[in-house]
């Protein structure tokens, strides 16, 4: 008899003081999946009921800014102590003490740092695409300077750091942005944007759509923007400054969970320092790592574009915690 499909439900909590809008599917251990930039919960649509069949509780919020969660107005409520602390009373909100933290892009540097800051909260952390400590700063400069110095206005970063103008860009056309984000299967990306453009008008009109990828899917996370709007993602990347002094008595801390790394080879952070040395096992601020894998011909878009194998990987990470069985499955003996 073939198992019946799991639901994803939705419901909203309130986690520390906004109101946040959650997808979850499974019950187990809590396994809390958090998007990057500029995705959803959404874009664990595949993760959800695999690690659900597979023993867990999986719940992907819509971080602060995003889509079904309140918009804070202020700038400075965006640093990463907030995104930490939003982590940490997700799990407690949820009934827990600790999960097992999964991020990809923007949300694999939460997971990274709520694994620093709050390692009473984190059983394990994966990271899909961003390597710990990624493009930190090497010189005297705070890290949007540097970029600025390296690479001028219109690195995307520096780009978003005035106020309403990518905000605007971004918002003219939602579906077309996500169909050429998403869409994109050209090399790896540089970050450049046209001189004086936006990202909309940087990136080409794909042809066809990659096989992972349908209207269905452009649409739903379009529609996720039309309602938040873009400032509240967007307000991450001006906090970058914020947030390096924030974490500047975290910084030499390595993270003491177990750990593992996911990248894509066509991903621009495939051939970052820090992600060829989790991918050689040598790095010093991650010590208990578990694995990395390489994906290849992958891009930026890894738990989407391949699913089943990071499936596979999450599911053989989270059952190494388990001391290698499945999730409530009782230890014999």
């Amino acid at each position: 008899m073939t198992a019946a499909p799991v639901e994803i439900s939705h419901r909203s909590i309130t986690v520390n003081g906004l109101r946040t809008h959650v997808a979850e599917a499974g019950s187990g251990p809590l396994v809390v999946l958090l998007h990057g930039w500029p995705e959803s919960w959404y874009a664990w649509r595949h993760q959800l009921p695999a690690l659900a069949a597979a023993g867990y509780h999986a719940v992907a919020p819509d971080q602060r800014g995003y889509g079904g969660t309140d918009v804070p107005e202020r700038v400075e409520d965006y640093t990463i102590v907030h995104l930490v602390d939003d982590v940490a009373a997700l799990i407690e909100a949820l009934g827990e003490r600790q999960a097992v933290v999964v991020g990809h892009d923007w949300g694999a540097i939460v997971a990274w740092n709520t694994a620093q800051m709050r390692p009473e909260r984190v059983r394990g952390v994966a990271a899909l695409s961003i390597p710990h400590r990624w493009a930190e700063p090497t010189g005297s400069l705070p890290p949007v300077a540097g970029m600025r110095a390296a690479f001028g206005e219109d690195f995307y970063i520096v780009h978003f750091q005035r106020p309403g103008v990518a905000d605007a860009d971004l918002a003219r056309d939602p579906a077309a942005l996500f169909r050429r984000m998403l869409g994109y299967t050209g090399p790896a990306w540089t970050g450049m944007l046209s001189p004086g453009g936006g990202l909309l008008d940087s990136l080409p009109e794909p042809d066809v759509l990659p096989d992972w990828l349908t209207e269905r899917d452009i649409a739903a996370f379009a529609a996720e923007f039309e309602r938040s709007g873009f400032t509240g993602g967007l307000n991450w990347y001006r906090n970058m400054d914020r947030n390096w002094e924030l974490s500047a008595g975290w910084r030499e801390t390595p993270v003491a969970a177990p750990a593992l790394f996911v990248v894509g080879d066509r991903d621009g952070s495939y051939a970052s320092p820090e992600a060829r040395e989790l991918i050689e096992g040598r790095s010093a601020a991650v010590p208990r790592l578990h694995g990395a894998l390489v994906l290849p011909d992958c891009g930026h878009w890894t738990q989407q574009e391949r699913p089943a194998e990071v499936n596979a990987a999450l599911i053989d990470f989270l059952r190494s915690l388990e001391g290698g069985r499945a999730a409530g499955e009782p230890a014999s003996g």
